[in-house]
């Protein structure tokens, strides 16, 4: 059997100088696929099948302490010749992107780790959406990854340049590539970042193309894909995270499509640095941009130089960061507070208002 090298894969010395710290009769591979209760990792003796330890599943506090798709991990064995293999310890993650679980729950979620380039996927036709664009840029900035916006399906598309000016007004300082899947170069531009070593997550909502897009760099139909419906937007196919190698060096993660992005951790200094930039000139350094004098913010936007549903986007994501971070009863508390605070504020200055004539 072929060895496997798995520099090729994205070992580096950090992870085996990690390894090294550990037990000498384990091996190091990498988490390929994740299913309920069983994993598929590569050693560099092939792909095996493994499950965590019992002392791992013991001491894992939340499922982002279970290895996910992407991580090294470190198994008793390289081969399935003498059973399932052991998942003993998950190597420390240098980047992840990380989102919250879809319903009410609070718990974060980790959709790929140890990734080098994020491809935030839209396509340019019915799927296209700004707004969520902005909580994708926000969420892979904060990843420790290279966030770069992969636009697909342009054949369906009629002002392709318009679409990319509205991107690039949000998406600051990140590359925007412009695909189809319809001519045979289409993706040429895509994979120009894919190199030895290196790892691309694909990310986006469903049935933008992103199976049809990897099957493109792995020159064969690897993937299930399935056409538009009537609606123009396409039909959901992926349905697990999975790690694959690319002919010409590096790898691809594949990801199933997000009906729910919540946020967990975001960067929204980088995501929204224009608002940033501007608020600096407010006259208040607390200035929450809504009726506050000089408020440099409002005058932009009044101005034009700024979209109101930007302002407010940021203003949402901003509200969903401060509830990651509390329980279920402090949330409640926080809407109240939300709710009230202005009423109980006006209330306050009619109190002062009124003691101040009566002492007079």
């Amino acid at each position: 059997m072929k060895k496997v090298d798995l520099y090729d894969l994205g070992l580096n010395e950090r992870y085996t100088q990690e390894a090294s710290m550990y037990e000498k009769e384990l091996y190091i591979g990498r988490v390929a696929v994740q299913y309920r209760n069983i994993y598929k990792v590569i050693t560099e003796e092939g792909e095996i099948f493994a499950e965590v330890s019992g002392k791992l599943n013991y001491t894992s506090k939340s499922a982002i302490d279970y290895p996910v798709v992407g991580d090294w991990v470190l198994v008793d064995r390289a081969t399935n010749e003498k059973g399932t293999a052991i998942i003993h310890h998950t190597l420390s993650r240098r980047s992840c992107f990380e989102r919250k679980v879809a319903g009410a729950r609070i718990d974060g979620q980790i959709v790929a780790a140890n990734i080098d380039i994020v491809f935030i996927c839209m396509s340019l036709n019915n799927d296209f959406n700004i707004r969520r664009l902005e909580r994708y840029v926000s969420i892979a900035w904060n990843s420790s990854a290279a966030p770069v916006v992969v636009l697909t399906k342009a054949d369906l598309c009629n002002d392709i340049e318009s679409k990319v000016f509205q991107v690039e007004s949000v998406a600051i300082g990140v590359d925007i590539l412009v695909t189809s899947s319809i001519s045979e170069d289409g993706y040429l531009i895509v994979k120009n970042y894919i190199s030895k070593g290196k790892t691309i997550a694909f990310i986006g909502s469903s049935g933008v193309g992103k199976s049809t897009l990897i099957n493109r760099l792995l020159g064969n139909e690897v993937l299930e894909t399935k056409g538009i419906r009537n609606d123009d937007k396409g039909r959901h196919t992926t349905t697990h995270r999975e790690l694959l190698l690319i002919p010409s060096g590096g790898v691809v993660i594949d990801t199933p499509g997000m009906r729910e992005l919540g946020i967990v951790t975001a960067d929204l200094n980088k995501s929204f640095s224009d608002i940033d930039e501007i608020a600096q000139r407010c006259k208040f350094s607390d200035c929450s941009h809504e009726d506050e004098p000089k408020c440099a913010v409002r005058e932009a936007i009044e101005k034009g130089l700024l979209d109101i549903e930007r302002l407010e986007n940021y203003k949402k994501l901003k509200r969903e960061l401060k509830y990651s971070e509390l329980n279920s009863k402090q949330i409640e508390k926080e809407k109240i507070n939300e709710m009230f605070g202005g009423m109980a504020a006006i209330k306050e200055v009619k109190r002062f208002i009124k003691n101040k004539n009566r002492r007079k």
